[in-house]
């Protein structure tokens, strides 16, 4: 069942690809690529929300950005019918507290 988590801030940064996505969460079909697109898209909106970054500054971060990006979006993946929304924000906002905005 394909789940579509909406784009909190309608930005794609594409700091991981479709292809990256897919190895790190172990896909080897075509088939699920449009949600794992969906779903990616979601992790990077809601890493951007979370840092409180603009999208130049949050790719500039490099490897932390990736790797939050990249644990949402197996979050998303794997809790596709029951997530705790609250525990990833809490987990993220410790993953990204080294670049973080401190205020809006």
């Amino acid at each position: 069942m394909a789940v579509f988590l909406p784009c909190f801030m309608g930005v794609v940064l594409m700091l991981v690809s479709l292809a990256e996505a897919k190895e790190y969460l172990r896909i080897d079909t075509d088939a699920e690529d449009t949600t794992v697109e969906s779903l990616l898209n979601a992790a990077e909106s809601l890493c951007l929300d979370v840092s409180r970054l603009d999208e130049e500054t949050f790719a500039a971060a490099g490897d932390i950005a990736k790797t939050a990006v990249l644990y949402t979006l197996a979050y998303f993946y794997e809790h596709r019918d029951k997530a705790d929304h609250k525990a990833l924000t809490v987990t993220l906002r410790a993953l990204l507290m080294g670049i973080r905005k401190e205020g809006f």
